[in-house]
């Protein structure tokens, strides 16, 4: 183990070839955060928000293989202005009356340098496209590990287009830190 709990890459290698992360794993909503970045007021004014409902799962398979979802519960956007909160919910952005959930696929988990690289999609408004980033790994134990990651996306390509005077950036960062527990 690297320091703070921190597993480095060889040691992620070695517990997935000894198959120690093998199974069925399940977000721990009490200990994960998925938060939403960006600027307003034509990038003057940083706007930050955490999405208060998260669900997910994933496997790992003996041969190291990944795959899950994480679910986010679009209305629960709070970033501590009623106001700017109601909007967000509203058909100006997320319309989370008709798209309740936005959903980050997750198809393949590559080791790559001091962490891992992610690759599946992330579909908002129902609209799919996909989505590679790169996060790091912490295992806490062979039954907790954690992902952390900050992961740009450009709102236009799910149909978050609202922007008035060209006040809002169309540029933001989605922050996640996820922490999954064996069953």
């Amino acid at each position: 183990m690297a320091p703070s709990g921190q597993t480095n890459t060889p040691a992620l290698q070695a517990l997935l070839k000894d198959a120690a992360l093998t199974g069925t794993w399940t977000l721990d909503a009490s200990k994960s955060t998925v938060g939403l970045r960006s600027k307003s007021m034509w990038g003057l004014v940083p706007v930050k928000g955490v999405f208060g409902q998260v669900s997910g799962q994933g496997t790992v398979s003996a041969a190291g293989d990944v795959s899950g979802a994480m679910t986010v519960s679009a209305a629960s956007i709070d970033t501590k202005n009623k106001k700017r909160d109601t909007h967000l919910r509203s058909a100006d952005f997320f319309d989370s009356d008709t798209y309740p959930d936005i959903t980050v696929t997750v198809n393949q988990a590559r080791l790559s340098g001091q962490g891992v690289t992610v690759s599946g999609s992330l579909t908002v408004r129902d609209l799919t496209k996909p989505l590679t980033f790169d996060a790091t790994v912490s295992a806490a134990s062979d039954s907790e590990i954690s992902l952390d990651a900050e992961v740009p996306v450009n709102r236009t390509d799910f149909g978050l287009t609202w922007n008035q005077m060209g006040m809002a950036s169309v540029h933001n960062t989605i922050t996640v830190h996820a922490v999954f527990t064996k069953r």
